[in-house]
């Protein structure tokens, strides 16, 4: 473990964040074994029990090692949202260097790691007519008109989504038709400091084909791991009935494609293509947001163990030792 001797007013705290896949992790973990360090998960699906293998979740042993906050704290059918995050990140992140221990914060859930670096803007509270009206398009017209509707007045919000996410779609064009300004307009007017924490925000960077390929060979080794199990018990738990709902947290690549397995809408092949096919589609509108909306530094993303020690005692050395 090493030893810098700095107070508490000034502890810098790194934020890692990137693309699925591309090793944040790993870093972060490493990285926090050669400080007295605690890690804040900023991965909005890790922190729901019974989604581990799914999640890329830290293992048991690493959750031995290192005191890890935001994994396993709530049951699937709790709500739990950015906001939320902002807020309880900010106190623990104090609680933490309060206590002369380090913080590094790890994680690719993009407005979780928005809402914490630069706060939310004051968005307007929901009108139940305007989503009436808007949830009747989406019903009548398809998503992909509504997701068409949004590239052409917010093109930035958009890049971050989906047609799939249609309750962030939804919520985009409502905030859009209250305010008369877009949700990208609202959240740049918003973004100042608004505490005194000093973060230190890098991403991970490799080239696009390395990613897919890293994304492929994840989703293998998730499926030999176990997660067509873990997928089936959390279907008979949550979706079996079939009555249509659904929660937000398993609305989640590498489980909605699973269970379209068990519904029978397709075969396993499929479904596994589909997961890969579907990350690559998510880490692409992960670098969008990073680069468009996130002033980070971009660093190159370890490829083996030895480079993954080597930047993280850099990265110690560099913040934390002076």
């Amino acid at each position: 473990m090493t030893s810098c001797n700095t107070s508490s007013e000034n502890k810098p705290v790194l934020v890692i964040t990137g693309p699925t896949a591309s090793g944040k992790s790993a870093l972060a973990h490493t990285a926090a074994k050669n400080l007295k360090a605690e890690i804040i998960s900023a991965d909005s699906r890790q922190i729901f029990r019974g989604m581990d293998i799914g999640t890329a979740k830290p293992s048991a042993i690493m959750l031995e090692e290192i005191p890890y906050h935001f994994i396993n704290e709530k049951e699937i059918d709790e709500e739990y949202n950015a906001g939320d995050f902002a807020s309880d990140a900010t106190r623990r992140i104090r609680s933490i260097l309060e206590k002369g221990n380090n913080a590094i914060v790890v994680g690719g859930s993009t407005l979780y790691i928005e809402g914490l670096l630069c706060g939310f803007a004051d968005l307007p509270a929901k009108n139940p007519q305007i989503r009436r009206e808007l949830e009747k398009e989406l019903k009548t017209s398809g998503k992909n008109a509504l997701y068409q509707r949004l590239q052409s007045i917010d093109p930035e919000q958009a890049a971050t989504l989906d047609p799939s996410k249609t309750q962030r779609l939804v919520r985009s064009l409502e905030i859009i038709t209250i305010t008369g300004k877009t949700v990208t307009e609202l959240q740049t007017a918003a973004k100042k400091r608004f505490h005194s924490i000093t973060f230190v925000p890098l991403a991970l960077s490799l080239p696009r084909k390395e990613l897919y390929e890293r994304i492929n060979k994840r989703t293998d080794e998730m499926m030999a791991s176990g997660l067509l199990a873990e997928a089936e018990k959390l279907h008979n738990l949550y979706r079996k009935d079939k009555t249509g709902h659904t929660f937000n947290a398993l609305e989640t690549v590498g489980y909605k494609e699973l269970f379209q397995y068990f519904e029978g809408k397709h075969s396993l092949e499929t479904a596994v293509e589909l997961i890969k096919q579907h990350t690559r589609n998510y880490a692409k509108r992960q670098l969008t947001f990073f680069r468009n909306r996130l002033d980070v530094k971009w660093i190159a993303a370890p490829r083996d163990k030895e480079s993954l020690h080597q930047l993280a005692h850099e990265l110690v050395h560099h913040f934390f030792c002076h």
